[in-house]
């Protein structure tokens, strides 16, 4: 009996789309994140890291023909501005229609936009790496990414509260660590991302049993490049 040639590899496609991800070995994640910058993204760091940025073919948010008529002739700062709050805003509201899912939230922040992943929802239950429903959200992410690629990110880890603050601070790390090797195999440039771990700080609910599970999580947090 003939089998459909076209059948058997749109069933080998369908089984590598639903094979479980796994981190790489941890000792390859240097290799990964070359050109990342483990500090936090503070305007002084942002201003020290452009020069790396735009070696490695980074760009920046300019005016391009979205603005309406009457903004394309005026004062080049309030051209610029509309041109990022423009940016920014397409970008929060594509992040916010792709990511509606339990655990996963997406807010504005000035004009920077952050996206706050609980641990549960991109990480396995008891197993320091990321589940399946994690890396489909990762990929969605890093689609976007790659799409409005005239961002700073900072990828930033968090604990619940922990007695042993070393232990927290590990945690939180390796977490925002994962995450970003995932983006960087997913071809998001190392030279957009700043990666922190701030173990049990920043709290953003209480410390009981519901609160620890959202205080576990990494924050994505995307600037415009200017």
């Amino acid at each position: 009996m003939k089998v459909n040639k076209s059948i058997l590899f749109g069933l080998y496609f369908s089984l590598i789309g639903c094979a479980q991800y796994h981190s790489p070995s941890r000792d390859t994640w240097q290799n990964y994140l070359y050109g990342a910058s483990f500090m936090d993204m503070t305007e002084t760091a942002k201003t020290a890291k452009l020069p790396v940025y735009m070696g490695k073919g980074g760009k920046l948010i300019t005016a391009n023909g979205e603005l309406s008529p009457n903004m394309q002739y005026g004062d080049k700062n309030n051209i610029d501005n509309a041109t990022l709050i423009n940016y920014m805003a397409k970008l929060e509201y594509e992040l916010y229609d792709s990511l509606r899912k339990p655990g996963i939230s997406v807010q504005r922040a000035g004009t920077d936009v952050v996206i706050i992943l609980v641990r549960d929802a991109i990480m396995e239950m008891n197993i320091a790496d990321i589940s399946r429903n994690g890396a489909d959200t990762l990929k969605t992410i890093s689609n976007i990414l790659n799409k409005y690629n005239a961002t700073f990110m900072e990828i930033a880890g968090y604990t619940d509260s922990m007695k042993d603050q070393n232990a927290a601070q590990a945690l939180s790390l390796d977490m925002a660590e994962r995450v970003a090797v995932y983006f960087a195999k997913n071809k998001v440039s190392t030279a957009r991302m700043f990666i922190v771990g701030r173990g049990s700080a920043r709290p953003i609910a209480a410390q009981d049993d519901m609160g620890r599970l959202m205080n576990r999580r990494v924050e994505i947090r995307l600037c415009p490049a200017r």
